[in-house]
């Protein structure tokens, strides 16, 4: 449920004011390949910078499947017994060690049978994962069955991030992305070289994060954060603010606009480099990565995002802390469940109907 609905007067006004609609129309050479299909409800890619030429897709209901050249050919992970899959639950993301080729250490989010977040780190052995090495890193009780946010990646200073939504329900019933003494809301980070470490608290104020990754050239983080039901937004912030609470402003702010009355909860405020409207085929922002590929030299430095139920892409440049030169490409992806990058920063882009691609040039 997406909350109590915005007055499409008000938001007609603010479009204006924002300049929320003001995307890019500007045709270019940018397409899709196909890499895979015939996959089960994928959301997420990823892979480790050691292993060029594979592909590691999550699928939902709780395995990650190798991919190379075109075809599946293992399971990586089968923990089916242990997620709750359907609507935003699921074995939602992996994200591998900076040291995996060394250490064969590994992390996922999951929603538990019970909908619960839990964050577990695994090992490999390089081909497959060794059930018996689980080791989790932390669990936290979800309200609601949705927004469970479920990203993860490791940032620039070595730690590993974990993006987690509002608990769910609309409205963010129970304030939970303005209180810091609640992990719900928030955008965490965890020491996993430390046994132990408990999470910390890096940014406040999400509503639903549904993909944030790290520029691998800078270091600079951009986030998709899904809005109630008037504006889906993206934001940045640059590697030297990472050390700095961050406030993304929710549930104080949708995107832009004024969503409640609610006091921040401090924190340098987080304002979105970009907005879109909710409506007219758009839901749900899938957030992405900078390219730093070689296959497409148009795309070099831009940002991709994508809409769940459009299927559009867009992507932008950041100069001076804003988003440039923002553009809608000419092609569509049903289900658009996630972005990820291979080893040589190569982007991929993911249908959870059961396919991936890669953009070309």
């Amino acid at each position: 449920m997406r909350g109590v609905t915005v007055t499409g007067m008000l938001a007609a006004l603010l479009a204006l004011a924002c300049g929320a609609g003001a995307t890019g129309q500007r045709p270019d050479a940018l397409g899709l390949v196909r890499v895979v299909g015939g996959l089960s409800a994928p959301v997420h890619v990823a892979a480790p910078r050691s292993e060029p030429g594979r592909l590691y897709v999550v699928e939902q209901a709780g395995r990650i499947r190798v991919v190379e050249r075109g075809r599946v050919v293992r399971t990586f992970l089968d923990i089916r017994g242990l997620v709750a899959s359907g609507g935003e639950r699921g074995l939602l993301s992996v994200a591998f060690h900076p040291a995996y080729a060394q250490n064969r250490r590994f992390y996922v989010n999951y929603t538990d049978t019970a909908g619960h977040t839990r964050v577990v780190e695994y090992r490999s052995n390089g081909r497959a994962a060794i059930l018996r090495s689980r080791r989790q890193l932390v669990r936290i009780v979800q309200p609601y069955s949705n927004h469970n946010g479920g990203q993860l990646a490791f940032g620039p200073n070595g730690r590993l991030y974990v993006g987690m939504g509002d608990g769910g329900s609309g409205g963010d019933p129970q304030n939970q992305a303005q209180n810091r003494s609640s992990l719900l809301g928030k955008l965490l980070t965890i020491n996993v070289d430390r046994r132990g470490a408990r999470p910390l608290i890096s940014a406040i104020g999400l509503r639903n994060p549904w993909r944030f990754s790290f520029d691998r050239a800078t270091g600079d983080l951009y986030l998709g954060d899904v809005g109630q039901n008037a504006w889906e937004e993206l934001d940045y912030v640059p590697r030297a603010r990472l050390g700095r609470l961050q406030n993304y402003g929710w549930s104080r702010f949708e995107g832009r606009v004024q969503y409640s009355d609610r006091a921040l909860a401090g924190g340098e405020l987080v304002m979105p480099v970009h907005v879109y409207p909710n409506g007219g085929g758009n839901c749900s922002v899938t957030g992405g990565f900078v390219y730093r590929g070689t296959r497409v030299a148009a795309a070099k430095g831009r940002y991709f995002f994508g809409d769940y139920c459009s299927g559009t892409v867009w992507s932008f440049r950041i100069s001076g802390g804003e988003a440039r030169d923002v553009r809608r490409h000419g092609f569509r992806v049903s289900a658009f469940s996630s972005f990820g990058e291979d080893a040589r920063g190569e982007l991929y882009l993911v249908s959870q109907s059961g396919t991936v691609f890669r953009l070309r040039g």
